[in-house]
């Protein structure tokens, strides 16, 4: 398997070459070149990309690629996108002409001329449609290019989909939230804009090459802008290599956002799809420099469905409406052979019934009606048990800050919290280490949150201060340790 990242300047490539175990091993390539490889996602030279792509290849596989199918990945700038809403009781056959009417009228997308197809987000009876679609022009450019190599184009994935694959799995069933993806590179930083859906802005939210920019400032920016128009950043994914240098309490702090690192979802997360990557002298995979290829991957094992490649006629069957002058056409043979097993059924009926048959007499049963069963009362003295909330603690937001004075004890909380499998854990100072007593922030609008830490607590802590934490903090919980923590 390969997996062609192609951006601006930008190429990434992925070899997979599966092992006798199951697993891959695994050669990977990054470049950044200093001219452009594509402009307005199309292809700005086809002997230039195939320069760039010839070079990766060698340099990735140096032995020479067997196989000469690839996967490519183009920025979403390459597509034309949009996301729709079905009604919830619209049949699934009916979806697909729902969803291409709305393309031609609405979008001006002319399906004749384009490759196409879409993927359903569905939650909570909301069903969402996200639809891509590439000129089938800009797609033989591509194809041109990479001809020169002999190489063939089997699978397109728009890097978008490829980025929210990354962190899928961490959003949360009974909660919607506005995620910042954000790549943060030695030369480059940029960002997608998803809900829990998916895609939400169809175009980089912003896209900085600058060594000397600082990220926090502009990350700040764009939270306050959005929460400004009454759409507040929930949580940022935060990848690239130079996230490596970010920490992450302090940087949730300063930009306002609860961050969360890539480098810690992919072991949570993402841990049997990791493990199937075996790299020479078994090193780390480069997650954050190939996040992109790694999010396809993932969905191409996740989405086989998913295909802008689809032969000529794949969507007839799925199709509802026909134009007015067109007809089907009777198929003879088949009624023919149902007319002759009809009648054949039929003489044979006839035959049987005109046959003097002895049938033995059945025997007679009397039925005795059963017993009717008296129910037992049910107790009313026993208060009915009312159920405990059902959190889950692996997406709890916790904060834990040391205000006992005593060294290292933030720690201490931590690993207490991990055992009862909180993973989303911060941990800082208090404003001050006279804390006598411990407090435990919450918000009023989840009060069950409480309850859980309290419990979990328990043994540590018998009698907490509860006091209520700002709904528009980060945090779900901010735990600060005074002197009367065990």
């Amino acid at each position: 398997m390969v997996y062609l990242s192609i951006e601006q300047h930008h190429i990434r490539l992925l070899y997979l070459k599966k092992s006798l175990l199951g697993q891959f091993e695994t050669q990977y390539y990054e470049k950044n070149h200093q001219v452009d490889l594509l402009k307005d996602g199309s292809v700005v030279s086809a002997d230039l990309l195939a320069s760039a792509v010839k070079e990766a290849l060698a340099t990735a596989v140096p032995n020479g690629l067997k196989e000469k199918e690839l996967t490519i990945i183009l920025p979403q700038e390459a597509f034309s996108y949009f996301r729709t809403e079905v009604p919830s009781d619209m049949a699934n056959s009916a979806v697909v002409s729902f969803v291409l009417e709305k393309a031609q009228s609405k979008h001006g997308i002319f399906i004749d001329e384009s490759l196409y197809d879409f993927v359903v987000h569905e939650e909570d009876k909301e069903k969402q449609i996200l639809f891509y679609a590439l000129k089938r022009e800009s797609f033989q450019n591509y194809q041109d290019a990479l001809s020169l190599l002999n190489l063939e184009i089997t699978a397109i994935v728009p890097d978008t989909l490829s980025y929210f694959k990354l962190f899928e799995k961490t959003l949360r069933k009974d909660k919607k939230e506005i995620i910042l993806y954000t790549s943060y590179g030695v030369d480059r930083l940029f960002g997608y804009l998803y809900d829990s859906f998916g895609l939400l802005v169809p175009q980089k939210l912003f896209y900085v090459e600058d060594k000397t920019v600082v990220i926090e400032d502009v990350l700040k920016k764009i939270g306050q802008q959005y929460e400004a128009e009454g759409k507040k950043i929930n949580r940022l994914i935060l990848s690239g290599d130079q996230s490596e240098t970010v920490r992450q309490d302090m940087f949730t702090k300063h930009i306002g956002i609860w961050t969360n690192p890539l480098k810690r979802i992919i072991p949570q997360f993402y841990q049997e799809y990791a493990k199937l990557l075996v790299t020479e002298s078994n090193a780390a995979f480069p997650f954050l420099n190939l996040d992109v290829c790694f999010g396809a991957f993932i969905f191409s094992l996740e989405n086989k469905t998913f295909s802008l490649l689809k032969k000529k006629g794949t969507f007839t069957a799925r199709k509802v409406s026909r134009s007015a002058g067109s007809r089907k056409k009777l198929p003879i043979k088949e009624i023919g052979l149902f007319v002759a097993s009809f009648a054949l059924s039929f003489a044979l009926f006839v035959g049987i019934s005109n046959m003097k048959i002895p049938f033995p007499k059945l025997a007679s049963f009397s039925l005795k009606p059963s017993p009717t069963a008296t129910p037992s009362p049910v107790p009313t003295s026993e208060p009915t048990a009312t159920p405990t909330p059902s959190i889950d603690r692996k997406t709890l937001r916790v904060k834990i800050l040391n205000g006992s004075g005593t060294k290292g004890r933030a720690s201490d909380v931590k690993d207490v919290l991990k055992e009862k499998n909180y993973l989303e854990i911060l941990t800082a100072n208090a404003d001050s280490f006279d804390y006598e007593t411990t407090e435990i922030q919450t918000k009023k609008s989840k009060p069950e949150v409480a309850s859980v830490i309290v419990a979990d607590l328990k043994d540590n802590v018998a009698s907490p201060k509860l006091t209520t934490l700002p709904e528009k903090d980060p945090s779900d919980i901010i735990i600060i340790i005074g002197k009367d923590f065990k």
